[in-house]
């Protein structure tokens, strides 16, 4: 078996209309590509020369066109287990919150994108992992949570 950590996610949330709430972006992968058709987060492979949070932020541009106008670690590790390969992946999670007018540019690996009300992430969010991670994201981070300010990484280092 093999063990590999050179793997990213990455939570975008933007304010919803009213600034009560968020929404949370997902992509869909084109058909035909590894989990053609599915929708998700933005996800990606770390570089030799990267940290896993400059990883992100590449990601983030080279998927959705995006920069974050805040940007936090989250503090759960997305792991699961790839048959194909025999591997099970360790994965450092992020959330940028995103400006409410910032325009998407979709990246080839793409083909659509929509944003997720909060309210329908349990039932729209394909992976159990993401939707823990989206309620740690909501209490910790989003609902102002003991931990924000500890999770936070400034946009001005990143």
């Amino acid at each position: 078996m093999n063990i590999r950590h050179d793997r990213i996610h990455v939570f975008a949330a933007r304010p919803d209309e009213l600034g009560m709430t968020h929404d949370f972006l997902q992509i869909r992968r084109i058909p035909g590509d590894f989990l053609g058709g599915t929708w998700q987060c933005v996800t990606g492979r770390i570089h030799d020369a990267e940290t896993a949070w400059q990883a992100a932020l590449r990601e983030l541009d080279e998927e959705t066109g995006l920069r974050p106008v805040e940007f936090y670690r989250v503090e759960r590790v997305d792991s699961f287990y790839s048959p194909a390969d025999d591997t099970v992946w360790i994965c450092p999670q992020f959330l940028a919150i995103i400006d409410r007018a910032a325009e998407i540019r979709l990246s080839p690996e793409h083909d659509a994108f929509r944003w997720v009300e909060r309210r329908y992430v349990q039932t729209l969010f394909l992976w159990p992992n993401e939707r823990v991670t989206v309620g740690e994201i909501c209490a910790e981070i989003l609902d102002d949570g003991p931990a924000r300010e500890y999770l936070r990484i400034p946009v001005a280092e990143a």
